[in-house]
């Protein structure tokens, strides 16, 4: 309701109450013409009730017979003009405040009318047939792939996604994230075994003789290492003797050991077919095989795994890892000539021109639309319509009803303009026909 002062007078400036219209500028200047209208509409009633009181007076006084048809089309004229009064008046208020059953039908029926349009709207716009006959009308699929072919619009969906992508990775909290995909891929580490598939590369690595660079790779890094630091290798060896041995039978060793160690280096680097690579191969495809079919190999490759996945090395790579993809996608979303963009601008524009051309692809496109449109509506039917139903519920009747008067009422008054017009030429042409039955 609206709040008055007071005097009782509506206060000015205060907005319509919750759930109701607003009176607009455009709203008052229909008022006005609603109010030009009902003078005119009254005037013309009194000019017929003016008419018929001085072609009785002439009646009576012997003026001719012109008076009766004169008085019999104004008297019909002022019972078409009042009647309509009250039809009109009646769908708004109670006429002269009466309490006249079936009146002020819409500040009374306000809740019913609302249910009426709702299942009005249910049943002729949100029905599937019908959603699914305008949707295929409208060919959106070679609309959009035409609008997205152009190079300004497929700018302009990029920015915008990009925008969105940038909205929610900054929305997006970096713990809950890390806590998500560490979860994700803890969970998927524990619930796949590596074993088979581990044993399955090998194998055909060592089959296709893959691993062979990688062992020369360590025969000469070997070579170079002990070429370097066969002090060390010395030291190793003397280190491990006993106490009681001389130290030069210590050196002894330590020498021929080393020399033995280097031939050995040497002669793997520089031998392909040297029997300790062969020794490798067989074992590399002995250990092949048994990742793939010994029990209790899988078993200890899949303790080392959980092992390597729980520690918190290796939780704190995959908790850092979201936060430089992050900024990876952050940043290319934010530089117009990226990579990520320049591609996705690219894809946007070719998805178009194939829609706009492909007649397979858009009928794809609008069923996928159709259907999509025809699940909503199917599903949600007695949402959207209680959305009607519940918004009318929550209107003020009586601003409602000078709102709904505001639109309507101009023509409504011409309802009464025709009554009196139509009702004077029905009594007159009654009156005729009587004057001429009877004569």
């Amino acid at each position: 309701m609206e709040r008055t002062r007071g005097t009782g007078t509506p206060d000015q400036g205060v907005p319509a109450p919750l759930g109701s219209f607003a009176f607009s500028a455009a709203d008052e200047e229909k008022r006005r013409g609603v109010r030009r209208m009902k003078t005119t509409a009254t005037g013309l009633l009194l000019i017929v009730s003016l008419i018929f009181v001085l072609a009785t007076w002439a009646k009576n006084t012997g003026s001719g017979s012109w008076a009766g048809y004169v008085a019999a089309g104004a008297e019909a004229g002022m019972v078409g003009a009042l009647a309509d009064w009250f039809a009109v008046t009646a769908l708004f208020r109670r006429p002269l405040g009466l309490p006249i059953p079936h009146t002020a039908i819409i500040p009374n029926k306000k809740d019913q009318l609302g249910e009426s349009l709702g299942s009005f709207v249910g049943e002729n716009f949100l029905s599937g047939e019908v959603v699914r006959s305008r949707l295929r009308a409208l060919g959106i699929g070679r609309r959009l792939g035409a609008w997205l072919a152009e190079p300004a619009h497929a700018d302009r969906v990029t920015a915008e996604l990009s925008t969105a992508l940038r909205g929610a990775l900054t929305v997006l909290r970096d713990s809950d994230v890390q806590a998500v995909v560490g979860e994700a891929i803890s969970r998927r580490a524990d619930a796949a075994e590596v074993a088979p598939g581990i044993g399955k590369m090998l194998e055909k690595v060592v089959a296709d003789g893959g691993h062979r660079r990688v062992v020369d790779l360590i025969c000469v890094r070997a070579h170079d290492w002990l070429t370097v630091h066969s002090d060390s290798v010395m030291d190793a060896v003397q280190g491990g003797a006993p106490g009681w041995t001389p130290r030069f039978v210590d050196r002894k060793v330590g020498d021929r050991v080393y020399k033995e160690l280097l031939r050995f280096i040497t002669e793997m680097r520089d031998m392909p077919a040297h029997p300790a690579r062969g020794a490798l191969d067989r074992f590399l495809a002995d250990f092949a095989s048994d990742l793939q079919s010994d029990t209790e190999t899988r078993a200890r490759v899949e303790r080392l795994k959980s092992e390597i996945v729980g520690r918190p090395e290796v939780q704190d790579v995959i908790a850092s890892a979201w936060s430089s993809v992050r900024a990876m996608i952050i940043s290319a979303a934010e530089d117009e000539q990226s990579e990520l963009r320049l591609r996705a601008r690219a894809s946007l524009m070719s998805l178009g021109a194939r829609m706009s051309t492909d007649g397979r692809l858009q009928s794809k496109v609008d069923g996928w639309l159709e259907d999509a449109a025809v699940y909503v509506v199917t599903t949600y039917r007695a949402e959207i319509t209680s959305l009607i139903t519940d918004t009318v519920a929550g209107w003020d009747a009586d601003h409602t009803s000078r709102k709904i008067e505001a639109h309507i009422g101009r023509d409504l008054q011409f309802i009464r303009i025709n009554g009196t017009v139509v009702g004077a030429l029905a009594g007159l042409l009654i009156y005729t026909v009587t004057q001429a039955v009877g004569g």
